[in-house]
């Protein structure tokens, strides 16, 4: 069975840039699909992704999305227009992003931003009740403003594979397990202060140790160095 989506891409790798004789035709697909989630009720996903959005319909904007939001795999280099609430997971990896600003305040369960070109962190939800997977971005910091930094994560944190120096910015508390593994960390200052899981802080510059981290950290589960 031929998919709309496959037709509006003539069988082209989704992450291409659209032509420009497509992308009459993507606009109202983007535009059917949203008028049909709000009439179906604002339930289950909303699916945007591998589009070749370069940005978010406005109209979304004012949207409040009962289940997941889906925008992965595009080539967005920004959330501005983003749903304002979101029920259940949010996805915006692998786009092109360069800040996370429009972003909901609040996510209900998972929140997946990894694969962009983020360098830190600001505008990302303050609260994500389930998993956080910020890794293999361009990140340096994962921000230095607390009013705009997430400040817990029910379930894992992950900043794995990134730029980063110091954990300054990290969530105050993880429900779940902890990765910053892959990284260019000679501290650990600005860990969460409390990891109900694992804490994985190994390939990094500096090679840490057990007492390290439990020393700025109150670990549940297992240290991985």
């Amino acid at each position: 069975m031929i998919k709309l989506k496959d037709i509006l891409f003539e069988n082209n790798p989704p992450n291409l840039l659209i032509p420009r004789r497509l992308e009459g035709r993507v606009e109202k697909y983007v535009q059917a699909k949203i008028q049909k989630y709000i009439k179906d009720g604002g339930v289950g996903t909303l699916d945007l992704s591998g589009l070749g959005l370069i940005k978010l319909p406005i109209n979304l904007k004012n949207i409040e999305v009962g289940g997941s939001f889906d925008c992965n795999n595009n080539n967005l280099t920004s959330l501005d227009g983003a749903p304002i609430s979101v029920g259940r997971d949010f996805y915006c990896d692998y786009n092109k992003l360069t800040s996370l600003e429009g972003a909901p305040i609040s996510i209900d369960k998972n929140f997946y931003c990894s694969n962009n070109n983020l360098t830190s962190l600001q505008g990302a939800p303050k609260n994500v009740r389930g998993h956080f997977n910020c890794g293999y971005n361009k990140l340096t910091s994962l921000g230095d403003d607390p009013k705009r930094n997430p400040m817990s994560v029910g379930g894992d944190f992950s900043c794995n594979v990134n730029n980063l120096t110091s954990l300054q910015g990290a969530p105050t508390s993880v429900g779940g397990r902890f990765f910053c593994t892959g990284n260019n960390l000679t501290s650990l200052q600005g860990a969460p202060k409390s990891v109900g899981g694992d804490f994985y802080c190994h390939g990094n510059t500096k090679k840490f140790t057990e007492d390290e981290v439990r020393s700025v950290c109150d670990v549940k589960g297992t240290i991985y160095v």
